[in-house]
């Protein structure tokens, strides 16, 4: 009994974590998407100013459905933007595009972060399909076959470490917009601090991701040790 209290303060915990850093990030987006930027630009116009400047001519901007549904795909080699920071013309817009397009300045410059979370993209997708039924089963056999427990905690661990090598990633990414979005102009003073206060929402999201998924890895390894006495 005690196990089931213990996962449920854990995950309760992080869920409320999560769900405050997160709809702190939305009343920010929502905030900076009325602010209008003095340049004009819509986030296609920003996305692909900083890609040329970057001298980056093979990766398209386009517009794909959702709300901060944006991301770069590196397999595609596009930059997906949703629709109200594609067409929008608004700090918010501009910061968001100016985010995704740094993960593709990341994959043209071969960033090592970058391309270890590539990497384990198929590892992850195996596991994060199988793993909660082979630690549901681990846990209820862990006396015969404790190797069964283990199997699913090392696939929990490849999430966890997936979770923790996107933390550099998202913040370099968010270093390299800021940087450029400085140095060409397109924001300053207050503009430029606004666009900082959205970006660093969005990179707490990922550190509150990562130290859940660490916390139930540890607990994991806990019940391992104490069904294996």
């Amino acid at each position: 009994m005690m196990i089931g209290i213990e996962i449920l303060i854990i995950i309760g915990f992080f869920m409320i974590l999560g769900m405050i850093v997160s709809g702190r990030l939305r009343s920010k987006f929502n905030k900076y998407s009325r602010m209008p930027i003095r340049s004009g630009l819509t986030g296609r116009e920003v996305a692909e100013k900083m890609l040329h400047e970057n001298g980056i001519y093979d990766v398209k901007v386009i517009s794909t459905p959702g709300k901060l549904s944006d991301h770069y795909n590196p397999l595609t080699k596009t930059v997906n933007l949703s629709p109200e920071v594609y067409n929008g013309r608004s700090i918010a817009s501009a910061a968001v595009a100016a985010h995704e397009c740094g993960h593709a300045v990341q994959h043209a410059r071969a960033y090592a972060f970058l391309q270890m979370r590539s990497a384990l993209v198929p590892v992850v997708g195996i596991s994060s399909k199988y793993m909660q039924w082979i630690l549901l089963i681990g846990i209820f056999t862990i006396n015969q076959f404790p190797g069964i427990l283990m199997a699913g905690i090392l696939m929990f661990a490849a999430t966890t470490l997936f979770s923790f090598i996107t933390l550099p990633v998202e913040y370099n990414a968010t270093k390299r917009a800021l940087v450029w979005l400085d140095q060409t102009g397109l924001t300053s003073g207050q503009e430029h601090k606004k666009a900082q206060d959205a970006l660093k929402w969005a990179a707490r999201t990922y550190v509150v991701a990562a130290l859940a998924s660490l916390a139930t890895l540890l607990y994991y390894v806990m019940i391992f040790m104490g069904g294996r006495r």
